[in-house]
């Protein structure tokens, strides 16, 4: 909304490419982050679904167990083929020092696709560079940028000016 962007202070950021946003998000704190990502930059975004319910106490430990063994699981079918896309920005959060397990799905079903990438992640309390290593070496490319944000920080509304040089370092590396 022009009143969200006017808020942000990012009312011109215009992109040549084409750019899609995916993430998956089970409190829905990744899900915010990657719509004023898409938000900001105007373009189409797709929300991964996982078939496991991960809902509730159950679900959160199933998640940190699937993540620390590395499985995948079955995600709903896309919407949007990531190989229509110029760049493809990837959300997840942190699920027991790892990718979550839907976006470990997705980036092993599709980086074949991915032309440009860069990374985004939520997290508790982890440290984001062994998630960051992993996503590069799932996908093979090196991201054009990367950004890390605290459950705190999006929780509390305190990450928009991240939000906002993550989205100027995606610019200047584009413009390279």
């Amino acid at each position: 909304s022009k009143k969200f962007l006017k808020m942000t202070g990012v009312t011109n950021w215009r992109f040549s490419m084409k750019i899609l946003v995916v993430f998956y998000s089970r409190s829905g704190r990744t899900k915010k982050v990657a719509e004023a990502i898409s938000d900001i930059l105007k373009c189409d975004k797709e929300e991964i679904f996982d078939t496991k319910n991960r809902k509730g106490i159950p679900g959160f430990l199933s998640a940190g167990t699937d993540a620390n063994l590395r499985r995948l699981t079955a995600i709903k079918e896309i919407k949007n083929n990531p190989s229509l896309y110029d760049l493809v920005i990837i959300g997840t959060p942190i699920w027991s020092s790892n990718i979550s397990t839907p976006i470990r799905t997705y980036l092993s079903l599709y980086k074949e696709d991915f032309k440009k990438v860069a990374f985004f992640c939520t997290r508790l309390g982890s440290d984001s560079k062994k998630v960051f290593n992993d996503t590069k070496n799932l996908n093979q490319k090196t991201p054009l940028a990367l950004l890390e944000l605290t459950s705190r920080e999006v929780v509390r509304d305190q990450y928009m000016q991240k939000v906002k040089e993550f989205i100027k370092n995606l610019k200047e590396e584009i413009v390279k």
